[in-house]
């Protein structure tokens, strides 16, 4: 019938189970739906299949039942069978397709001699009785007067010797090194008595006796108790069968016809090997080299065993290697809270705890160190930044860290967070679990994004702190809400101009850098004043934050969680703590060196400016406030350690103008410097270590007798495809617009101009 269309709702992964009339039920499994008409063509249908199941086109068959009949399934193989299936259901709305893995192994064969008339490699490894074996409706049968069929074996047969007689060479001389790894799977299967612990492993060793062989096999049956499978090519005589022996869990090989008369035609590409077998193979090389690529997984596959793996089997493998030598990462999840208890067991005074939805899925975890919480409260600036990573591991989620700055402006790790999402709920949350950490009254200076709530939960949680707009973030956001138009360089002079306003010391400089701005776009400069520029501009912010502008000094985290973001959660964190504990050893270590009374950038940084103040005049008083002169003339009131510029203020040393008058007064500049540049608190910063966790074996162990809590993976999983190899942070935020060659407009280029320059 012309125009029929139907609805076939197409299954994967459930069992069918028989009724007591004889019919068939299908359960279990995913389902998907799709329109389909008697136009649609056969292949087309396979392969959109295919895609929507994530599976190899050439690893699947379709299979249907007629309607009112669901004790003979019927295979749809081409596209009459797809026209029929059409017609016979043309009076329903739907159709169930029923998609059938098929476990098959198709070596390349593109390095093989173009002709074979046999690939007999067993041909005298005959079944111990003496009639051959013949073949019959796609069973084994053994031809004689009775025709009676064999399907079990003594044990006196199963140990008498096989006389096998010498497999033929499995490729010409010149493709030897394609197949150097398959050699040694030449005798996997000897014949008939040979027996194996488990279907498993029969099935494992066929898998590989066939690539060592190059040629493809079908399963006819397989189950737990008996495997029945024939070569792939049509008409080919091979056989074999082996079956459980009773009583006992061991799989025997029953029958078997080892002759192929076939010439490999039913070898194909496309489906050379299991991804469980990929990852078998690959298992030992990926726990040398976590960063095993898959083309070179390819490459290492088709020159060992000459099997043409295309990139998705690769990565699927691979995937597969890494559960298997890393462990599960659902059980990573139910041992969250096994794991927190070992992180404060280990490390006491360090917090770690978590949360989960009501589903009992992950929902947040938060760890911050005892030996982080101590550098940060006895030796590093009250000042604090905030920012996040996403991750690019199954689950994905987020890490949010609070990180601080050394007395060498280093990064310092204060506490990290891993979400399921970013948040203004979730910030909030991990900045209620950072104040019970720190457990200071002490205002702090926070350095963050002025969007995700941060605002509002930093006034609320904090108290009488501060928050500092990131710059960075700030930029992003302005060129994003420009509307006019504007070109690279006008875009860089605004940018450049607004980095002057924020770092500017008075304000009448900053009013002078934003007016510069307001000549170029009024819409920029009051985006500006807008913005409230006492939360980010130098001349009016409060709070110290020593002149750091933005908020990247999480980038270190970002390094840390790039190179684990590929475990189990328990494993990743364990890594970053393991980054964190190597940080302070070696900051440590390498300040034990230190002969200076400041950490040697500051002690730089001072020497500059001592420099500066050779140059300057002080006109000296008789209290504590100083004029100097030089190129413009500032204030000094040394008691108050505070100078006209700002710059002594702003960064916790004295500025040239202060080094001036201190040494016109015969004292040191090194009395007047932020305790927490001094050798001292360095050292005070990174004074206690962080411990392993000993008692927790990676992979996680199965035993949870100890868990009381379920915690189960989040709902979120990495989107199909590699995941990217650069940080989605911020972008570019003066890009090179495109300008016409031919009339200078900006937005379009010579080929699409339409202006008319007569």
């Amino acid at each position: 019938m012309e125009g029929t269309k139907l609805i076939a709702i197409c299954q994967l992964g459930g069992e069918f189970q028989t009724n007591k009339d004889g019919s068939l039920t299908y359960r279990g499994g995913d389902a998907h739906a799709i329109d389909i008409d008697d136009q649609i063509k056969f292949n087309d249908f396979k392969t959109e299949v295919a895609e929507m199941f994530n599976c190899s086109v050439s690893s699947i068959s379709l299979k249907y039942f007629l309607p009112g009949h669901r004790k003979t399934l019927i295979t749809i193989s081409n596209d009459k069978d797809l026209k029929r299936m059409i017609k016979f259901h043309s009076d329903s709305v739907t159709t169930d397709i029923y998609v059938i893995l098929e476990d098959v192994v198709l070596p390349d064969v593109s390095n093989l001699p173009a002709s074979r008339s046999s690939r007999t490699t067993l041909s005298e490894a005959v079944p111990p009785v003496d009639a051959p074996l013949t073949v019959v409706d796609d069973t084994m049968q053994l031809a004689g007067p009775l025709d009676i069929v064999v399907d079990t074996i003594d044990d006196a047969q199963i140990d008498q010797p096989l006389d096998i007689s010498p497999p033929l060479p499995l490729v010409d001389s010149s493709d030897d090194r394609h197949a150097k790894g398959a050699q040694q799977w030449q005798n996997a299967i000897t014949g008939v008595g040979q027996r194996f612990c488990s279907v498993h492993e029969f099935r494992e060793a066929l898998r590989k006796y066939a690539i060592a062989h190059q040629f493809a096999f079908r399963y006819k049956k397989n189950d737990s108790h008996r495997v029945t499978v024939k070569c792939k090519a049509e008409g080919c005589p091979w056989r074999i069968h082996a079956s459980r022996l009773s009583t006992t869990q061991l799989i025997c090989i029953k029958k078997m016809n080892s002759t192929h008369t076939c010439e490999g035609s039913a070898v194909t590409t496309g489906h050379q090997a299991t991804r469980s077998w990929v990852a078998g193979i690959i298992k030992e090389k990926l726990r040398i080299n976590p960063n095993y690529k898959p083309k070179d997984i390819v490459n290492d596959i088709k020159d060992e065993y000459g099997i043409q793996l295309n990139y998705f089997q690769a990565w699927r493998g691979k995937e597969i290697a890494k559960e298997q030598l890393q462990g599960s990462y659902k059980e990573a999840y139910n041992q969250l809270p096994l794991f927190c208890e070992k992180i404060t067991e280990t490390n006491p005074g360090s917090f770690a705890t978590f949360t989960t939805k009501e589903d009992s899925s992950f929902h947040r975890l938060f760890v911050s160190f005892h030996a982080s919480l101590y550098g940060f409260l006895q030796g590093c600036r009250p000042l604090i930044f905030l920012d996040s990573i996403p991750l690019k591991s199954k689950y994905q989620g987020t890490l949010l860290a609070a990180t601080a700055a050394d007395g060498d402006d280093g990064v310092f790790p204060v506490a990290f967070a891993v979400v399921d999402t970013e948040s203004d709920d979730n910030w909030h949350w991990f900045l209620l679990q950072l104040k019970a950490a720190l457990s200071t009254s002490c205002p702090l200076t926070f350095v963050a994004d002025r969007q995700k709530g941060l605002k509002e939960s930093i006034d609320e949680i904090f108290k009488g702190s501060y928050h500092c707009y990131c710059l960075r973030y700030l930029t992003e956001q302005l060129v994003r809400d420009l509307k006019g138009q504007f070109s690279h360089e006008v875009k860089r002079l605004m940018v450049e101009d607004f980095y002057s306003a924020a770092y500017a010391a008075r304000p009448e400089i900053f009013q002078r850098c934003i007016d510069s701005i307001k000549t170029i776009s009024p819409e920029a400069y009051n985006w500006i004043i807008q913005s409230e520029p006492q939360n980010w501009a130098n001349a009016f912010v409060q709070g110290a934050r020593y002149n750091h502008m933005t908020s990247n000094f999480g980038e270190m985290f970002y390094s840390w969680a790039s190179d684990a973001h590929e475990l189990p959660i328990t494993q990743m964190v364990d890594s970053i703590r393991g980054k964190i504990m190597e940080l302070i050893y070696s900051q440590r270590a390498e300040s034990d060196l230190w002969m200076t009374r400041l950490t040697p950038s500051m002690d730089e940084k001072l020497e500059k400016e001592s420099l500066k103040a050779r140059s300057l005049q002080v006109l000296l008083s008789a209290g504590s406030t100083f004029e100097v002169r030089g190129e413009s003339v500032e204030v000094v009131d040394i008691d108050r350690w505070d100078c006209s510029c700002k710059g002594w203020q702003l960064t916790g040393l004295p500025c040239c103008h202060a080094i001036a008058v201190i040494g016109c007064i015969g004292r040191n500049p090194y009395e007047f410097c932020s305790r927490y540049f001094t050798i001292e608190s360095y050292r005070l910063t990174y004074s206690e270590s962080v411990h392993p966790i000993p008692d927790v074996d990676w992979p996680v162990q199965k035993d949870t007798s100890q868990v009381t809590v379920t915690v189960t993976p989040p709902p979120t999983r990495r989107p199909p495809g590699r995941p990217t190899t650069k940080r989605c942070g911020p972008q570019d935020v003066v890009k090179r617009q495109l300008q016409c060659s031919r009339c200078k407009g900006l937005g379009h280029n010579k080929s699409t101009c339409k202006e008319d320059l007569s």
